[in-house]
């Protein structure tokens, strides 16, 4: 049983008057022990844990040998290489036809230029279902974080397509090189 022990010194020097010696006060502290415990596992118990959300991805059955390719015109697609050390390198439509942007990841970086070509491609088409894809492109040298960070960047600029693609041509990984976004 906890106690709490309030008694004075008492006793004295010689040659000093005698006092009665005081009661000590005895506080229980048991009940407020008790009470502590119970609210910390009340509070334990009733708090809610931070669920990881996680992002709905489609890929197609590697099985599948007869996969349907969907035509999407070129200058509704932009693509997105994932270079090494961080680099992002991006172009629209196809390669050559618009000169390639290298950016960075951010609010001012790769997530404007989605809203921005977002805005631009549902300006020229008119359906909100036929606005940018974005295509993705990550190459040897580039780290998942990346990979991850711009799946993020697509839902938050609202990009209502996207596709993934693990095979960078040659001449993309020249410009990738030229771009000083990959480096052997």
């Amino acid at each position: 049983m906890a106690e709490l022990d309030t008694s004075g010194g008492g006793g004295g020097k010689k040659g000093k008057k005698v006092r009665s010696k005081k009661m000590s006060t005895r506080v229980d502290l048991t009940a407020m022990v008790d009470l502590a415990f119970l609210l910390i596992t009340f509070f334990m118990l009733t708090t809610t844990l931070a669920k990881p959300q996680a992002m709905d991805m489609f890929m197609p059955d590697k099985d599948d040998k007869n996969q349907d390719e969907l035509p999407v015109k070129a200058s509704r697609t932009m693509t997105v290489l994932l270079g090494s050390d961080n680099k992002i390198v991006w172009y629209m439509g196809v390669m050559g036809s618009t000169a390639p942007t290298v950016d960075n990841f951010g609010k001012s970086g790769i997530r404007q230029a989605f809203i921005d070509n977002n805005k631009k491609v549902l300006a020229q088409t008119g359906d909100p279902k036929k606005g940018l894809m974005v295509i993705l492109k990550p190459t040897d040298k580039s780290n998942y974080k990346n990979f991850v960070d711009l799946l993020d960047e697509i839902k938050i600029a609202g990009v209502p397509s996207y596709g993934i693609v693990n095979k960078i041509e040659p001449e993309e990984l020249n410009l990738m090189k030229e771009q000083g976004a990959f480096k052997d």
